[in-house]
């Protein structure tokens, strides 16, 4: 039953149980409050019923020392009694107005005998119902007993009691259905964040670009409200910022996987395409197989030189297992210099002028990889301008970083464009013409490069120029 009991409070609702709790909470402190004021108002009354019956007892006490005996009666159904205690037992004088259960009459007499003081007590009489007693001394060996119903004190105590338990319960009745419904207008906010909570949990989280466009919105509630809610809502914007991100995440691997296939089904199909022409004879002239194998050997290289560059990337993108760098002591100037050296051989429609800055600029950096950034920023100004645009290479030092500018007198890149010029096989060009640039991984493994050596790549410029800056930490030696 009382396993029953409790999981059926269990299974009711928060502001229901507080209600309850409420409820039992009132009921006991109306029931201490009923009990404490039930028993002193009894002791009040019983004390002005004995003031009452001393009263009465001053004037019968020279009644009976002068008659013997009481011969003015008392009030109606009150009783007087006259004992002779000399001889060590109570004898009753007659006549006397007694009922005819005397015990407790001779009983209080006895006691009074051996008291220098009244004596007061509450006695049950046969056929009468209950009475104050109260004995006094009127002479010695010479006890008045009188007598005084209770019945209007109980009558009055009853009634009291009734007032009480119909008073608390109404009120008991009144708190627990307004505290219930306190308890629910306050603890609504609650229920609305259980409302958020089941549409989030029924939301598809599976969906690429899925979002919460769920909050608990609704003021009210307290500051402890106040703050769960807060709380909730930060949670769900963490939640939506890292629901955002991983679909970002997945675009961009969808759109590297689909990019990453399409550089490599070109190549590949032209390997296929050269290898089906050996199977002819006209293909196997010295001197077209020595042009097949040429090409061959071109389109095995180009598939070479992406697969490395995806192989740096994901490298990269695992730095905290295997770190593609071997960090050493070297001078940025100097890298520079032979990368315009290289730049100016290979590019020689492209005039390159480097502005003098520091003498000697010396880092702790990967040189081989660095030089691979400077190649990259430079070739891709290159083939991304028509030929005779001049290049700029400027090498300097601002707030505590090593900065090298690659800048272009070409067309610019469109707005649109420069932020997602860094991304894997992106390419302004949407063409796609190798003529217009290689596979589209030049900037984005510049980008990782420089991120690793714990520096920042950023692009500027307008229509008419573009500028790339590599900022490197001065971690000298």
């Amino acid at each position: 039953m009382i396993r029953r009991f409790s999981e059926t409070y269990r299974r009711l609702r928060l502001g229901t149980r507080l209600a309850l709790g409420l409820g039992v909470l009132s009921l006991i402190v109306f029931a201490v409050v009923g009990a404490a004021l039930t028993t002193y108002m009894r002791d009040y009354l019983e004390r002005q019923l004995s003031d009452q019956i001393k009263l009465v007892q001053t004037v019968q006490s020279k009644d009976a020392a002068a008659h013997g005996v009481v011969e003015q009666k008392p009030y109606w159904g009150w009783y007087t009694a006259v004992y002779d205690v000399s001889s060590g037992s109570a004898v009753l004088r007659k006549p006397s107005d007694v009922p005819s259960d005397t015990g407790s009459f001779t009983a209080l007499a006895g006691r009074m005998a051996n008291s220098d003081t009244e004596i007061t007590r509450t006695a049950q009489i046969d056929d009468k119902g209950t009475y104050l007693l109260r004995a006094c001394e009127v002479e010695p060996g010479v006890v008045l007993v009188s007598a005084a119903p209770t019945e209007d004190i109980d009558d009055t105590m009853q009634q009291l009691i009734t007032v009480q338990v119909v008073a608390f319960g109404v009120a008991l009745l009144a708190l627990v259905g307004f505290g219930r419904k306190m308890l629910r207008r306050g603890l609504k906010p609650l229920s609305d964040m259980a409302h958020t909570a089941h549409g989030i949990a029924s939301h598809n989280l599976t969906e690429s670009a899925a979002r919460l466009p769920l909050r608990a919105d609704k003021r009210g509630g307290g500051p402890e409200v106040e703050e769960l809610r807060t709380a909730f809502n930060t949670m769900l914007e963490h939640i939506d910022d890292s629901l955002a991100v991983r679909a970002e995440a997945e675009q961009r691997l969808r759109r590297f996987v689909a990019d990453a296939s399409h550089e490599l089904r070109t190549p590949l199909m032209s390997v296929r395409g050269y290898a089906d022409l050996f199977q002819y004879a006209a293909a196997n002239a010295p001197e077209e197989r020595d042009k097949h194998l040429a090409r061959l050997r071109a389109e095995a290289a180009r598939m070479g030189f992406l697969l490395d560059d995806l192989l740096l990337l994901a490298r990269l993108d695992a730095a905290e297992v295997e770190t593609p760098l071997r960090p050493a002591e070297a001078d940025l100037v100097e890298l520079v210099e032979h990368a315009a050296d290289a730049f100016r051989a290979s590019h020689p429609d492209h005039p390159l002028k480097v502005t003098e800055g520091p003498q000697a600029l010396r880092l702790r950096l990967d040189p081989q990889r660095i030089r691979q950034v400077l190649d990259n920023l430079l070739t891709n100004a290159a083939v991304h301008t028509p030929p005779g645009t001049e290049v700029a290479v400027t090498v300097g030092v601002r707030d505590g970083h090593a900065q090298v500018r690659v800048a272009d007198a070409g067309p610019g890149i469109p707005p649109a464009d420069r932020e997602r010029v860094f991304d894997r096989f992106y390419r302004v060009d949407k063409a796609r013409s190798r003529d217009r640039g290689g596979s589209g991984l030049g900037l984005a493994v510049a980008s990782s490069l420089v991120r690793a050596h714990g520096g920042t790549i950023e692009l500027s410029g307008e229509p008419g120029a573009t500028v790339f800056t590599v900022s490197l930490p001065l971690s000298l030696t």
